[in-house]
């Protein structure tokens, strides 16, 4: 194989460059959703808050909160994912610090997601029981 070094891959320009720089996000995300549950669940819930904004016509603020929540999730998620393979990647044994890089991802995820559930609150809880 014909190995070149991160530098002289770096220093590459072109068209074929910049559309791979989009493939591999695309590659990244189709693997977290294929292998990672809970980023399948985050995709689930996007969903379902997608169209109960539109069902209580959210006005552009609102969208614009949810959206970047909704992202925020995603990408937590996302980087959660990286912080396991790459310990997974550099030790298969039990280690302490291993343990904690693992937990403390999830944990900076789990936060996330309550701040989430808190804006979604905010934000619907208003609209539901305006309906009663």
């Amino acid at each position: 194989m014909n190995m070149i070094s991160r530098d002289e891959r770096k220093r590459q320009k072109g068209l074929k460059k910049f559309f791979n720089s989009f493939t591999y996000p695309i590659k990244g995300l189709k693997y977290a959703y294929r292998n990672e549950q809970n980023l399948t669940v985050d995709v689930g819930v996007a969903a379902l808050v997608t169209i109960f904004g539109f069902i209580f016509k959210l006005n552009k603020y609102e969208w614009a909160i949810v959206i970047l929540t909704m992202g925020l999730v995603i990408a937590c998620e996302l980087i959660n994912t990286a912080i396991e393979a790459t310990v997974d990647l550099v030790t298969e044994e039990y280690h302490p610090l291993a343990k904690v890089a693992k937990d403390t991802s999830a944990a900076a995820v789990f936060i996330f997601a309550i701040v989430a559930i808190l804006v979604g609150l905010i934000i619907f809880l208003p609209k539901v029981i305006a309906l009663f």
